[in-house]
């Protein structure tokens, strides 16, 4: 029989004691509060209201010790302040970490630590079994339980098992019917606790561990992982799916920190949109010259089957080298550093060194760097995985990245992947995008070279992808980090008249909505999807699209309702740009200029839906205006709308 390790969550401020104790963050608004008994139960508050009530957590490891043998031996009480300075900037070039920090110390080898933000709280679990050199440990289970009142309302993504490719819609449910579906969900989770707060419950520092789901279990709110794979199978050319699993969830060093586990608690949705709690939760980058590392548009080909036509294609479009010429001149004549060659551009996708004939890879390479237009190739993971001395040969190809496709999977050998090629890739400057792909979970950070991952519902699923789903990412998924929606789309319909199929394909929503997209989503390698003969017929909104930065230097949320309005300000340099969408309701409001500069005047270029939007999707209106910090601009907008802006200072 097995012995077990119950590990305890256990946090505590002032005072240790082995029953009761507290945290607090150091503005005092956000307190955690603990109760140790057969297990230990914990609660979080902001503004003294309770919101998460006596939550509870056991770590399970094979071979250690029971929970009747557990003891504190000491603690540490710290604080953290420090100013951190991201690579890859998605909301803030500059980012203050403050917080209060507890360390406690039980005996039999092993720990937590609990940090308490202003904008929230985190904990994870730390491990110093003593062991012989290289020995590992069996985690048996991390059994968990959040337990939500049943009025509580939760906003997560399903999951019919551990292959999740993170792509399906929302789903809203109370706790209570949650928990009676004994549905599995991926992270992050909003949860709407209907008392004024919402709490986004997420994951980061992730590494030799599985991903982390929750699962209704009829009466609660339980954590659940993926068991270490003992026995795969091939299925097709992409995928590898599990035939035999251990009864561990890990197998993994006996002296290490586990994920952490966080907590951001909004009173206003608005801090939602500004929240930066994962990055600072997230390991610090293992890369110390990232001079190399260049975020940056990205023209793609696959949305649009790779189709320009016009007058000026004189050449049977595809993929082929006539094709993909036009696309490097596309992005050379519109500043976009970036063009991915997606599937079609090797010969098999079993083999990533020998190019599509047709294509003439070496000779686009050199096209390219005329044009000072880099490449980005589409690979599929268990492509890589079989021949993981591609990123030498792609770095003397002059290749700069890489989209890694159908990882599906999130157990601790796939979350060891991930790190696997991108320190690979980092070693020979090459950026990798995760397509097909769980949510960040603090690699990004660790390898800054990875600048994007899909995980998420976007725009590949054509009339599947609604902004009545989207309106969540703000609040959510583009939280956890970067996200590869890939906006752009140049055919914009409302969803009860969608007839778009590629090479003609569309989305739903207005054209301004499609605008605002690439101020408020984020990512490294922020796409442009459609086809350039459609970027050229509409040039006054590529020229907009294209002069939006990637990375930011600041983040203003404006109005921001989950799951109803998101509309933010952000600042590269001295220029500000808004973009804001709603959901299948049309609204109206103002926005106050108050984020600009108190002494300077702006010009304000601005795309805002027709008059005819809510049926004609295409409908937009741009205009100019003068605006400075006192100025209030009404905006209006059509169903699945959009508001798009860029602000500059008035010569």
């Amino acid at each position: 029989m097995r012995n077990f390790l119950l590990f305890l969550f256990f946090v505590a401020l002032g005072n240790l004691g082995l029953h009761a104790a507290e945290l607090t963050s150091p503005d005092g608004s956000v307190k955690v509060s603990v109760t140790v008994s057969d297990r230990i139960y914990y609660s979080i508050y902001r503004d003294n209201v309770p919101l998460i009530e006596k939550a509870s957590l056991r770590f399970e490891v094979e071979g250690q010790f029971s929970a009747r043998q557990m003891k504190i031996s000491s603690s540490k009480i710290s604080q953290l302040s420090r100013t951190l300075n991201p690579v890859v900037p998605m909301k803030f070039s500059t980012i203050k970490d403050q917080c209060n920090m507890l360390l406690i110390q039980l005996d039999k080898g092993y720990s937590v630590e609990f940090r308490a933000y202003n904008e929230g709280a985190a904990y994870r679990i730390v491990t110093h079994f003593k062991s012989r050199e290289n020995e590992k440990v069996k985690v048996v289970n991390e059994a968990a339980n959040l337990n939500l009142a049943d009025s509580y309302l939760l906003h997560v993504q399903p999951a019919k098992d551990f292959t999740s490719n993170y792509e399906t819609n929302y789903i809203h449910l109370d706790a209570q019917k949650w928990r009676a579906s004994n549905q599995l969900a991926t992270l992050p989770a909003l949860i709407d606790t209907k008392k004024g707060y919402k709490v986004l419950f997420g994951e980061t520092d992730v590494r030799d561990y599985p991903c982390l789901f929750l699962k209704g279990n009829g009466s609660e709110v339980n954590f659940s992982f993926s068991k270490v794979a003992l026995e795969d199978k091939q299925e097709g050319d992409r995928f590898m799916r599990i035939t035999k699993e251990a009864d561990y969830i890990a197998l993994t060093d006996a002296k290490r920190t586990y994920p952490w586990r966080y907590f951001i608690v909004s009173k206003d949705d608005k801090e939602l949109l500004e929240s930066t709690l994962p990055i600072k939760l997230a390991p610090a980058s293992e890369i110390k010259n990232t001079g190399w590392i260049k975020p940056g548009k990205v023209s793609w080909e696959w949305w649009n089957a790779a189709s320009p036509y016009g007058e000026d294609v004189n050449f049977v479009s595809g993929y082929n080298l006539e094709t993909y010429k036009y696309y490097i001149d596309f992005a050379s004549k519109n500043a976009i550093p970036y063009i991915i060659m997606d599937e079609g551009w090797a010969e098999s996708v079993h083999d990533p060194y020998t190019p599509n004939k047709k294509v003439d890879l070496p000779e686009l390479i050199r096209y390219g760097k005329e044009k000072k237009v880099d490449i980005i190739l589409w690979l599929t993971w268990l492509t890589v995985e079989q021949n993981m001395d591609l990123f030498k040969r792609f770095s003397e190809w002059g290749i700069k990245g890489v989209k890694i496709d159908f990882m599906d999977r999130n157990d601790q050998w796939m979350v060891n992947y991930y790190e696997r090629v991108a320190r690979e890739a980092a070693k020979y400057q090459i950026l990798v995008d995760f397509h097909g792909s769980f949510s960040p979970k603090g690699l990004e950070q660790k390898y800054p070279n990875v600048i994007s991952y899909e995980g998420v519902r976007g725009m590949e699923q054509m009339e599947g992808c609604v902004p009545d789903n989207s309106i969540y990412l703000p609040f959510m998924r583009n939280v956890s980090g970067p996200m590869d929606f890939t906006p752009g789309a140049m055919i914009n319909m409302q969803p009860e008249v969608f007839g778009g199929k590629r090479p003609n394909a569309a989305s739903v929503g207005t054209r301004a909505y499609q605008l605002a997209l690439f101020v408020l989503f984020e990512s490294g390698v922020q796409m442009l999807c459609d086809n350039p003969t459609l970027y050229y017929k509409n040039q006054e909104c590529t020229d907009f699209i294209t002069q939006v930065p990637v990375t930011w230097d600041e983040t203003k949320a404006l109005k921001a309702v989950a799951g109803e309005v998101a509309v933010v300000a952000k600042r590269k340099g001295n220029k500000w740009f808004i973009g804001g969408i709603t959901n299948s309701q049309s609204r109206s409001f103002n926005l106050d200029m108050d984020f600009l500069l108190k002494d300077k005047t702006y010009e304000m270029t601005s795309f805002a839906d027709g008059i005819n939007a809510n049926r004609q999707g295409m409908d937009y209106k741009k205009s100019k205006l003068k605006v400075n910090s006192n100025s209030t601009i009404p905006i209006k907008l059509s169903r699945n709308g959009g508001f798009a802006a860029v602000i500059e200072v008035s010569n």
